[in-house]
């Protein structure tokens, strides 16, 4: 029987994969193997695949031929570097690190400088001539084996770090001695063995790499990584890989460095080498924050130094760019960035380490931008050659759009400034000050606005990162775990601002000389890094520049039409500005609740007598018809699709004693008799009570009113010379003879109104499809229909059963334990829902070839929703008007998607 191989090798003259085996490799063992591949210096090691891991989440052990392919890839990278784990003369160390198919930074485990021992580090020491370089690597071990595979809380070993500083009287970490550190090591062993009950620190190399193996692997499932999972809705991977290298060191002398560097800005998209170093230092030191960084390049060294007021002679002494500090390897890194992206054809994110001078790649994978960054970087890789017209439409994420119409501050409005940090996404935020994750996370929920200011964010942040407005910190770079995370997520986030002094024990901040507690307002601009005092006036941007022009590109390859819902001429007239083509929903409801029309709603309501009843619907009609005026003039030329009444009655009706009061002394009709009639409203499950055509049919005269305010502003703007498209659509029904009453009235009054005012205007009649029944029978109300609506927030309701105003209760513990892949209120139900919108649109078209069929619920605009609008052949989706963009993009990626 064939030994099913678990195991991949990467070396310079052999490598087992590529980067198009991400699935079974991870991004990151796939990329190690491609960038060996082409010839960059990575140093060499093994993957095993993700496969195992999934074996492992499953049985909880490892397939039985695993260990045996570990010990002969071992075996092999010990022959091929000439050293030995564990040895101690010339001891190899390697790194075990996580690395699933989508990356996921920061959520799962990382473990560096594996293979120390009292006697390796010795070895360590003399083939280096550097005592404090192995006690170093060897307290790094200790501290991140213990935290990482054993569970120990970080902390643990963070405090004695900074009891040895201030007994050594030393500000920071490498200013400990070897003697120091040494001292550490004993420290750290103590800690572990109290906090495990273990009798000592493993000192067998392989009992190391084992338990490291084991951490890693069962960090997919770690709390942290299985809620970034969730937030950004990652489904479908078998699990992480597992990928073991040979360790290279920054953290040898001032010779030495690590640090992560974008081939482009993720922030801005502008073509420059982006990315922060240290010196003597190790990779995890970078992204913790825990050290700020500095520049790579000489001009954004100067950029970061203006931001700290710092001057230039100062800045050169402390804070050089590696560019000046280390020109020979920042020359190499040049050169590997040119070459990653014509390999790649993408950004990359990539870490790199120099030890003694030589420069080494450890990870590549394509970088995570903002939606501002994607958009340009799209455009520019288009305009340079790189990629062609579809590549940069499907380079762009949908659901980054939302980022480009994120408010930003407006520039007329008169701010103080408090402090300034680094701009590490983009975008301004307001809200309360909170300190605590969990904190922000209930209070977000409770509906509060909160901005979250930490030190620097760690990967148990992400639950409150994702509930805030925003992200502040005192501490970190561009490359943060702050900044990354925000970055992706598409939230404001300001980093190390050196302005801000954090208490979290009183739950109080400085900002310079002013003081502020938890709950004060306010604002960052995670566009520039300043952090502004109190709650500052917002503003939307337009769309213009590359935004336009990806827009442009995706109206060129998608065949869905975009409208939008709207029920006001400023709506209308903002979604005609992102490019919707017309009005898929204008609830007339929302135009009743006025302060100057629901007395004559209420009175039509509350009146027994048919003439009182027509006599508050007359007082109604010329307000609805300047409602239609309004927008039918923003939408000139485009079809407008309008909704008659779909709320019960007794929504219109007060509640309480003193609202029945007030409402009795306005229209004079007594209050017992208000209450009387509220009360023989009122319905058990007015969901599915007396509500969209059923009032039609029951009180037949608001439909003609509401169809004659229609008609008449159509036709009142057609004598004026503006072209108009009406389109009267019938809500909720369940068969094809409530269509035909209701279809009948709006005929009847559409052909008196044409009539009298002596103008032709082309109007059509459909339906909303929102109930399970009506897709049934779609080809009987197809014969009368000339356009269906499916109305998905109601037809997700009485499909699966379930209320969305209560969903909320349980739907995230749904999608938790998969019983759902996710919230059917956000993303379309393709396998329940998205089947009856199948059957209706097939049985529809049966009996009416040409059908114009939409879709106008909130689904509208969710990308993965789009694309099945798209495939399932519906011609256009409907959406509120900031996700119009995003609709026009998804209808693109269908398109495209569909032809591969």
């Amino acid at each position: 029987m064939t030994e099913q191989k678990h195991i991949y090798f990467f070396s310079k003259g052999e490598t087992d994969g590529s980067t198009k085996m991400k699935k079974l490799l991870g991004g990151k063992g796939a990329n190690l193997a491609e960038m060996t591949s082409i010839g960059l210096p990575v140093p060499p090691g093994f993957t095993i695949t993700a496969e195992v891991c999934n074996y492992y989440s499953e049985k909880g052990n490892y397939p039985e031929d695993m260990k045996k392919q570990i010990e002969e890839s071992l075996s092999k990278l010990e022959g091929l570097m000439g050293k030995k784990l564990g040895d101690d003369k010339d001891p190899l160390l390697v790194s075990v690190r996580s690395g699933a198919a989508q990356s996921m930074p920061g959520m799962m485990d990382t473990i560096l400088n594996l293979g120390l021992n009292p006697a390796s580090v010795q070895g360590l020491i003399k083939i280096s001539s550097n005592k404090r370089f192995g006690w170093d690597s060897y307290r790094r071990f200790i501290q991140m084996f213990g935290n990482v595979v054993m569970g120990i809380d970080g902390e643990k070993f963070e405090e004695k770090i900074e009891e040895m500083k201030k007994e050594k009287s030393v500000d920071k970490d490498t200013d400990l001695t070897a003697e120091d550190l040494k001292e550490l090591v004993g420290i750290f062993k103590e800690v572990y063995k109290s906090e495990t009950g273990e009798d000592s620190f493993p000192d067998d190399p392989k009992e190391q790499l084992y338990k490291s193996i084991d951490a890693v692997f069962g960090s997919w499932n770690n709390p942290r990584a299985k809620k970034y999972r969730k937030i950004n809705n990652i489904t479908g991977l078998l699990g992480t890989a597992v990928n073991v290298q040979t360790m290279v060191f920054g953290n040898t002398g001032e010779n030495s460095a690590t640090g992560v560097a974008f081939t482009r800005n993720p922030s801005t998209g502008d073509n420059k080498y982006y990315g922060e170093y240290l010196t003597n230092a190790q990779g995890e030191d970078v992204v913790a924050g825990i050290r700020t960084p500095c520049q790579l390049t000489v001009e954004d060294s100067k950029i970061w130094a203006e931001t700290k007021k710092v001057l230039e002679k100062e800045r050169c002494e402390k804070f050089p760019s590696l560019e000046e500090r280390m020109p020979e390897p920042f020359a190499r890194l040049v050169e590997v960035r040119e070459k990653l992206e014509q390999h790649y054809q993408d950004v990359q994110d990539l870490e790199f380490t120099i030890e003694e001078g030589k420069l080494y790649i450890l990870q590549t994978r394509t970088g995570k931008r903002t939606g501002t960054a994607a958009v340009k970087i799209a455009v520019d890789m288009l305009e340079e050659g790189l990629i062609d017209e579809k590549t940069a439409v499907m380079r762009v994420e949908p659901k980054k759009l939302d980022e480009l119409l994120h408010p930003q501050i407006d520039p007329a409005a008169l701010v103080e400034i408090i402090g300034k940090g680094l701009p590490a996404s983009p975008g301004a935020a307001v809200g309360k000050i909170v300190f605590d994750s969990d904190d922000a996370e209930e209070k977000a929920a409770n509906g509060e606005k909160v901005l979250l200011i930490r030190n620097e964010t760690s990967p148990e942040d992400i639950g409150g990162m994702h509930a805030s407005e925003g992200i502040l910190t005192a501490k970190g770079g561009m490359t943060s775990h702050a900044a990354v995370v925000a970055r992706g997520m598409g939230s404001p986030c300001v980093a190390g601002c050196g302005d801000i002094t954090i208490n979290i024990k009183s739950e109080t901040c400085r900002f310079k000389d002013k003081d502020y507690k938890e709950g004060d307002w306010i604002t960052i601009n995670g566009t520039n890094g300043e952090v502004i005092d109190g709650k500052v006036e917002l503003k939307t941007p337009k769309l213009t520049g590359n935004f336009a022009k990806v827009m442009k590109l995706s109206d060129k390859f998608r065949k869905l039409g975009v409208r939008t819902n709207a029920d006001t001429p400023e709506e209308a007239k903002k979604a005609r500005e992102f490019g919707a083509q017309g009005i898929g929903l204008c609830r007339t409801e929302h135009m009743f609740f006025g302060e100057d029309r629901i007395p004559a709603m209420q009175k039509m309501i509350l009146s027994d007598k048919g003439e009182a009843k027509d006599e508050a619907l007359e007082k109604l009609l010329p307000m609805q018809r300047e409602d239609f005026i309004g927008i039918f003039q923003a939408m000139e030329g485009l079809p407008v699709t309008i909704r008659l009444l779909d709320p019960p009655l007794h929504e219109f009706l007060p509640n309480g004693e003193k609202a029945i009061k007030e409402l009795s002394e306005k229209i004079g009709i007594s209050a017992e008799t208000i209450k009387e009639k509220a009360e023989s409203l009122s319905e058990i499950n007015p969901m599915l009570g007396h509500r969209g055509c059923r009032l039609g049919i029951t009180f037949p005269t608001i439909s003609r009113m509401q169809s004659r305010a229609i008609m008449e502003a159509a036709c009142k703007l057609a004598g004026e010379g503006v072209e108009v498209h009406p389109e009267i659509m019938v809500p909720l029904i369940a068969t094809e003879h409530e269509f035909k009453n209701q279809e009948e009235v709006i005929r009847e009054v559409a052909k008196k109104v044409i009539k009298e005012s002596g103008q032709k205007v082309d109007y059509k009649v459909g339906t909303m499809i929102e109930i399970p029944r009506a897709c049934f029978v779609a080809d009987k109300v197809a014969k009368n229909a000339e356009f269906f609506s499916f109305g998905t927030n109601d037809l997700t309701q009485m499909t699966l059963g379930v209320s969305r105003d209560d969903a909320g209760k349980f739907m995230p513990e749904y999608v938790e334990k998969k019983i759902l892949p996710q919230d059917p209120f956000v993303a379309l139900d393709q396998e329940g829902v998205g089947q009856l919108v199948k059957m209706a649109v097939k049985r529809g078209r049966s009996t009416a070839k040409d059908l114009k069929i939409g879709i106008c619920g909130e689904h509208g605009g969710e990308p993965e929703s789009v694309k099945f609008c798209h495939r399932t052949g519906l011609n256009y989706v409907s959406c509120s008007p900031y996700r119009v963009p995003i609709a026009r993009l998804s209808a693109a990626h269908g398109a495209l998607e569909s032809k591969k």
